[in-house]
């Protein structure tokens, strides 16, 4: 059983607009009242973009936008779930029976709730049956941002869920939970979105780990500003090849490093292809820096394209074994790989982090901030042009905050969604009517994509 401070917090439901308009809206739903709520907040992530599912750690902080769901448990066995935004079609299933995933394009909104509903059920005492739930949700996380939208909706149906079946988990066995579970809808994350989920701390952004899963509070400096502003084009990571791409070119990157050393080093210290999934597992194998980890990739990858016989020459391997140890059925069709580019970005990325790190933990000065916008910038260049996941209307939000930001970068995965911006405090207001007026003219709604914010706690219940 996990302790209470490592438990998600229960606390008192607030009272406020939107907490008694959910309930509100459930009572007319479903003719009764909620038994209780759950709260789990979106994310922006700071520095560390591209890089959990290589293995190395991240900055991202809470935002104050969250999924908020009422939920009633039930003993039908059948999970009802309706959304408080009306363009979104009611969903009602059996439990424990159902499919998360069938057929091609961007799943249903329902089924990525249904992804954190499994992740509870397969790991539910054989002495306990599933119980029905009706649900409510209220989400206000901008979608298809890069502000994990997706993956506050999956962890809130996990914590949902585990409140519901009486399950005591810790917060890191949640967000481990919920990051296997998201795979259900096709996409092969790392774990950053709901770690954050769960561990965020009022006032601080944090540095999470992997391998084990751990976290830390970093202070951020007082006299900077974070801005999130929307560029206006949305992607769905689930519904491309793209994301899942990338993944792979970099266990493909890690697989090729792994036999340059294996030769390299006359086999005394080489690495067994197979065993490596990540980038970071060819650096524990070996203790080398991520400095001399970029020394190697620039030595044992060329930059052109690699195809899949060149792949498998190198490997010493066939197609259909690299199919079944290194690729994923949702990228068995893709026929070059950039190896080099993707490599240089998640080493260079890493030592980024740990450059954001030392900047944040030493005593803040007038530089820090300065210093801190400098390694966004950098990782937004590295994004844009070895990892190639940026969109022109991002690369027009980064350049467009130059006179008042202090540094900027795309958040998320990419290909559309939010960029961020570090800015002075005394630039925010103008800053943000910069981009009203040039930027989003006519849009309406622009204060759901063009915000401030502060670091957020993380996931609850209320009761």
């Amino acid at each position: 059983m996990a302790s209470i401070s490592e438990q998600v917090p229960i606390v008192a439901l607030p009272k406020d607009d939107r907490a008694e308009a959910t309930a509100r809206e459930f009572l007319d739903a479903f003719q009764k009242k909620p038994d209780f709520f759950v709260r789990v907040p979106g994310r922006v992530n700071l520095i560390g973009e591209h890089i959990d599912y290589c293995g190395y750690s991240v900055c991202p902080m809470a935002l104050k936008q969250d999924v908020l769901l009422a939920v009633s448990v039930e003993n039908d066995k059948k999970l009802q779930l309706r959304n408080f935004d009306k363009k979104f079609s009611d969903f009602q299933c059996d439990l424990p029976n159902f499919e998360v995933r069938s057929g091609e394009g961007a799943p249903q909104w329902y089924q990525y709730f249904l992804c954190g509903v499994k992740g509870i059920l397969d790991v539910l005492p054989v002495d306990r049956t599933a119980k029905g739930m009706k649900i409510l949700v209220n989400g206000n996380v901008p979608q298809s941002a890069g502000l994990s939208s997706s993956s506050a909706l999956v962890s809130a149906a996990a914590l949902a869920s585990a409140y519901a079946h009486g399950l005591s988990m810790s917060k890191e066995k949640l967000a481990n939970i919920c990051a296997e579970c998201e795979k259900y809808i096709g996409t092969q994350g790392g774990g950053m979105d709901q770690a954050i989920a769960f561990l965020a701390t009022e006032g601080c952004a944090k540095h999470i780990q992997f391998s084990p899963l751990r976290s830390e509070d970093i202070a951020l400096p007082a006299d900077a500003v974070f801005v999130i502003a929307h560029s206006l084009v949305n992607l769905n990571k689930a519904a491309t090849a793209d994301f899942n791409c990338r993944v792979i070119e970099c266990r493909l990157a890690a697989q090729l490093i792994a036999v340059f050393l294996h030769q390299l080093m006359a086999m005394k210290r080489g690495v067994e292809w197979r065993t490596i999934r990540k980038l970071s597992d060819v650096q524990a194998a070996l203790s080398l820096d991520l400095k001399a980890m970029i020394s190697f990739a620039e030595s044992a990858l060329h930059e052109r394209p690699y195809t899949k016989e060149e792949i498998t020459s190198e490997l010493a391997t066939t197609v259909d074994e690299l199919a079944l140890v290194s690729l994923t059925p949702n990228t068995e069709h893709i026929v070059t790989f950039k190896l080099r580019q993707r490599a240089l970005h998640v080493f260079q990325e890493a030592l980024r982090v740990e450059e954001f790190l030392r900047a944040c933990s030493a005593p803040h000065g007038e530089a820090t901030p300065s210093i801190l916008g400098g390694l966004m910038s950098e990782s937004h260049r590295s994004l844009r042009d070895l990892y190639e996941c940026s969109a022109p209307e991002l690369d027009r939000l980064v350049e467009m905050s130059k006179g008042y930001a202090l540094g900027a970068r795309l958040t998320g995965a990419g290909w559309g969604g939010c960029a961020v911006a570090l800015v002075p405090p005394h630039n925010v207001d103008g800053y943000m009517e910069f981009l009203k007026k040039n930027f989003y003219g006519e849009v309406e709604d622009v204060e759901a994509l063009l915000f401030s914010t502060a670091p957020r706690g993380g996931a609850c219940v209320y009761v």
